[in-house]
């Protein structure tokens, strides 16, 4: 069946609660488990006046904090129910191409991920990057709501 599942995280409850469903679904089938967490890129201005500044807890490390806890998470989660959780994240301004980056590269052969927002009408049934995840990917994904 499954063997290697991706998790994506943007530390909300949906994430969560899919995070949860994805774990079970890992723990039955005994696969693998890679947390992912998408971060946005600092825009170029402000990333160079943060390096000028030389401020010690410059953007970049602060997100990078934030998704090491989102992580967490998600590694306890899976402790909880007996698994381990690899983890990693990533910058980039489009989630979706990430998020599918990261399974081809983790070689994950299911997508377990939330939706809850209606970005427009014609996303009414799924948020946006579900939906962009679901038109870009060969990869199956299980979407929970």
């Amino acid at each position: 069946m499954f063997s290697h599942i991706l998790i994506p995280t943007d530390g909300s409850e949906h994430a969560l609660h899919a995070a949860k469903i994805g774990i079970e679904l890992a723990r039955k089938v005994d696969a693998r488990i890679y947390a992912f967490h998408v971060l946005a890129p600092l825009a170029a201005v402000a990333y160079f006046s943060d390096v000028i500044q030389h401020a010690e807890d410059s953007y970049t490390d602060r997100a990078i904090a934030r998704a090491q806890v989102h992580l967490a998470d998600i590694r306890a989660m899976a402790k909880q129910a007996g698994l381990e959780a690899d983890g990693g994240y990533a910058f980039d301004r489009r989630p979706y191409v990430a998020i599918i980056g990261a399974a081809k590269q983790q070689h994950c052969d299911l997508i377990v991920m939330s939706t809850y927002g209606y970005a427009t009408l014609d996303r009414i049934l799924l948020g946006s990057e579900t939906n962009r995840v679901l038109s870009c990917c060969d990869i199956p994904v299980l979407v929970c709501h």
